[in-house]
């Protein structure tokens, strides 16, 4: 049986040296004899082994301490099964993954639609069927990306690896560059026969019909998420999603704040004046809205649960009505002479061709 060399003298440190001394010289040599920088040298891979060995017991105060007294310890093995093999120990070392790991593909791509929907439609709620082009699973291939929906093979290129790498001689030593293999695109596995319709991606261009429905009180800019109605994923990876962004379109009648409405109706000027009821629009169809004997154009008045609703709770707010008298402009002789005499029993005299401003200078210059 083979005697090992001394652990020491493997990390190419003195017998005093410290944890940190130790630690540095150990990631030094890891570096630059891990098998993943020198493919397919066996020599490597046993003087990794060696380095990871020695570092095990001089890592451990206890261990090391036994190892100077006895010149040996206990079985080895510790620091290999914790860092998982040469593949977790070169992410550990090196920052990334090892090479033989290879990732499967990629899920398809999320897609955005936007959507106008009207006030009323936002009251009651709506559902649109939306029409879209997107790539979905070809239908020549089923989605597999073969001709003949045979399953995928290794990556000629990397092996299966997902990764191709380099090795180059430096003035510092030897520098291995790992990049994503340009052939599977990291996947490891390429498809031998591709599909002529979708050139081996399993995915086409294709119109899709997809029904959306926007709930009572949905607010404007509100993004509603479909699961898995995005883009296909290449080769059966998982669909994207759709994300439908909400717009609501402004009102020639009403302006929302939140879940209340507001207004204006203009009112005839019999019924501000004598009082009555007036039909008013809402969201919800026409209204009557009672109006007292003198109201005044600026009064605002409530309709309590005319408004939209709560998206969580369906609770309805309320509708803001402000009114607006409207002065007839075109009178008849006989609305003339009532008003006339309306006026006059007011207190009011209603003088031929004088004006408001004239009556208003008469009555500054007297006072002056």
């Amino acid at each position: 049986m083979a005697q090992k060399r001394d652990y020491y003298e493997v990390l190419g440190v003195g017998r005093g040296a410290s944890q940190d001394e130790i630690k540095r010289a150990f990631r030094r040599l890891a570096r630059k004899h891990h098998p993943d920088v020198n493919p397919g040298d066996p020599q490597a891979e046993a003087r990794f082994k060696e380095i990871a060995e020695a570092y095990e017991v001089l890592r451990d105060p206890d261990r090391r301490a036994q190892y100077d007294h006895y010149g040996q310890v206990g079985a080895t093995g510790a620091v290999w099964d914790e860092l998982g093999g040469f593949g977790d120990l070169f992410e550990a070392f090196f920052g990334r993954p090892r090479a033989g790991r290879r990732r499967g593909p990629a899920r398809g791509a999320d897609l955005r639609y936007d959507l106008e929907i009207t006030l009323e439609e936002v009251a009651s709620g709506v559902e649109r069927t939306l029409l879209l082009e997107r790539r979905g699973e070809c239908d020549r291939c089923g989605g597999t990306g073969s001709a003949s929906r045979s399953e995928r093979v290794l990556c000629p290129t990397c092996g299966g690896a997902g990764q191709t790498q380099q090795v180059q001689s430096t003035p510092l030593g030897r520098l291995a560059t790992v990049a994503t293999c340009s052939r599977c695109g990291g996947e490891g596995m390429v498809v031998s026969d591709p599909c002529p319709a979708c050139r081996g991606s399993g995915r086409r261009l294709q119109e899709a019909q997809i029904t959306v429905k926007a709930p009572p009180g949905v607010e404007d800019g509100v993004s509603l998420r479909l699961e898995g109605k995005g883009e296909a994923g290449p080769r059966g990876a998982p669909a994207g999603d759709l994300y439908v962004v909400v717009h609501v379109q402004p009102h020639e009648l009403f302006e929302r704040r939140g879940r209340d409405v507001y207004c204006e109706a203009p009112i005839p000027f019999p019924v501000a004046a004598l009082g009555g009821t007036v039909a008013v629009p809402t969201l919800h169809g026409e209204e009557q809205l009672r109006v007292p004997p003198g109201t005044q154009t600026g009064e605002t008045f409530t309709l309590r649960g005319a408004g939209l609703p709560d998206v969580r709770t369906g609770e309805l707010g309320n509708e803001y009505v402000t009114v607006r008298v409207v002065t007839p402009t075109r009178l008849t002789e006989r609305q003339r002479k009532l008003l006339e005499e309306f006026a006059r029993e007011s207190g009011d005299e209603v003088e031929e061709g004088r004006s408001w401003f004239s009556r208003v200078r008469d009555a500054l210059g007297r006072e002056g």
